[in-house]
């Protein structure tokens, strides 16, 4: 299924999703059996999946807060997920009124709820859009009435680039997209890994899910941020990413490598 353009994938509720699994495990109720099943199988492979998902959201609330605290008003979430609230629009609103977002994700189930639940705000907007076509994505009239890309943008790619496998070539998809970005914007990017346990088992749920999980290491994860300055302490696991609560049990253990970067010539504010 094409739009704009753009491969997008047709509702599939007989295959596990996710974006589906995702709010499965944080306790969500837009999920299918087959997304629950599959939830449950991850769990077991990987017990500290739920403590994981929980401090890679609260590292997306931390890094909202960061850029909008840094003067960045434009948002642009690339494979958003189904909305769990506090989303990211109601993040930035708190730091600053006149934040705009752009939501993008390539699951039509995803983007119909998003639609719903943010409305038609002109600060706002829903796009069904696929990351490995990041030209498409840019150029989307959905997102240019909300983004202005002669502008700061804060790109998220929070939990999606290991959706990408190595012959999606995402080093490039990455790049292809930061080099839409202005001076002042920033990268906001999470990512699985194996560093710390063999979590092959937990791939292997997702080979009969719409979507393989491809884990790599904090090296191959850095390179995504190359062309970028690094914001302090650099890559790291997600609840060690500026913390501003005491990083929960097991925190060691989490499989996700999390940062954040401004584009070269940025002006250094908040840090």
């Amino acid at each position: 299924m094409t739009q704009n353009g753009s491969h997008i994938e047709e509702i599939d509720t007989n295959r596990p999703h996710p974006a589906r699994i995702y709010d499965y495990l944080l306790g969500g109720t837009t999920n299918y059996a087959v997304d629950r099943q599959a939830g449950d199988q991850l769990a077991a492979a990987a017990p500290e999946v739920r403590i994981g998902l929980r401090a890679n959201r609260a590292f997306l609330r931390r890094a909202v807060r960061y850029v909008v605290g840094s003067g960045v008003r434009q948002i642009l979430d690339i494979g958003t997920g189904l909305p769990t609230s506090p989303n990211v629009y109601e993040t930035a609103r708190e730091a600053a009124p006149d934040v705009r977002v752009a939501y993008v994700d390539n699951d039509p189930i995803v983007a119909a709820h998003a639609g719903t639940l943010l409305g038609g705000s002109g600060a706002t907007g829903v796009v069904l859009a696929d990351l490995r076509e990041p030209q498409a994505i840019v150029d989307h009239p959905g997102i240019r009435r909300v983004i202005d890309f002669a502008e700061p943008v804060a790109l998220l790619l929070v939990a999606v680039v290991h959706f990408l496998t190595d012959e999606d070539r995402p080093e490039q998809i990455v790049a292809a997209l930061r080099d839409t970005l202005p001076a002042g914007s920033f990268l906001v990017l999470s990512h699985a890994t194996g560093d710390f346990a063999d979590r092959s088992a937990a791939q292997a749920v997702y080979h009969k899910a719409t979507a393989s999980l491809n884990l790599r290491s904090r090296a191959q994860v850095e390179r995504f941020f190359d062309g970028f300055d690094m914001v302090e302490p650099g890559v790291t696991q997600v609840p060690f990413w500026r913390p501003d609560t005491p990083p929960p049990a097991r925190s060691g253990e989490i499989g996700f490598y999390g940062g954040v970067a401004r584009t070269p010539g940025a002006v250094r504010v908040g840090g």
